[in-house]
């Protein structure tokens, strides 16, 4: 290990079949209107989190929800846990705005997300 640290679940994100039904519940349960309100993403920005709404599971192709956790370096933290026996499923790529992600599956094929901001 090189004991680079992540910064915790800052960010996770939902698979959702019906984008204004969803958008309904969620801004109930966390008692904010969604701070990005599109066609194919609604994100709400709560206590430090940030939590996303994806119509049919984007073109990633979700199918549960994914738990971003938050890094330094993307790369770095990407090769780290590749190198301890995780799967890559999504490369890094940008986002918009400078924000990193990747994703990797884990031995029993738990989607884990990786994200940085730039």
């Amino acid at each position: 290990m090189t004991g680079s640290s992540t910064r915790g679940i800052k960010t996770v994100l939902h698979p959702v079949s019906d984008l204004a039904r969803a958008k309904a519940v969620y801004a109930a349960l966390l008692g904010v209107p969604p701070q990005t309100d599109s066609s194919y993403y609604v994100g709400f920005e709560t206590e430090g989190q940030h939590i996303g709404l994806v119509p049919g599971g984007g073109p990633q192709g979700m199918t549960e929800p994914v738990a971003y956790w938050h890094v330094a370096d993307l790369e770095a933290k990407l090769a780290e846990v590749t190198a301890a026996g995780a799967v890559v499923k999504e490369a890094a790529h940008d986002v918009g705005g400078g924000r990193l992600v990747a994703t990797v599956t884990d031995p029993d094929g738990n989607v884990l997300g990786l994200l940085q901001d730039r």
